[in-house]
């Protein structure tokens, strides 16, 4: 296994600590709107999961001006590819609901995303 760089380990821990924050964070934000269903402040914690997701955004924000500039233009490559890709796939689901197919939350696009971003391995092996 290769040795990560300084720039993707720190991303690596920034990225675990949101992500477990959101994992926290969204279960509870869930169960506490369950069990007061009206009061005026659940639409705060119905929102309070964006915070660990803002700290994800900083995350990736810090990981991207950590790189030179070979490694912008992958990770560029990358993100254009798991973009276009998943507007074709959740466009071609959601023609596909229309004949039938059961619907699906807008949650999903960001696990095709993710998915996709195997499009950074294959812009690095691109510029070998």
């Amino acid at each position: 296994m290769a040795k990560l760089d300084t720039p993707g380990r720190t991303y690596l821990k920034e990225f675990a600590a949101a992500m477990l924050a959101y994992f926290v964070v969204l279960p509870v934000s869930i169960v506490v709107i369950q069990h007061h269903a009206h009061v005026w402040w659940r639409f705060p914690v119905a929102l309070a999961p964006l915070i660990p997701l803002l700290l994800l955004l900083r995350a990736i924000v810090r990981f991207f001006r950590r790189l030179d500039e070979l490694q912008r233009r992958i990770q560029l490559d990358a993100l254009a590819f798991a973009f276009a890709g998943s507007a074709l796939l959740t466009f071609t689901y959601g023609l596909l609901e229309n004949v039938g197919f059961p619907r699906l939350s807008y949650g999903y696009v960001w696990s095709v995303m993710g998915v996709l971003c195997i499009g950074t391995a294959v812009a690095k092996r691109r510029y070998r």
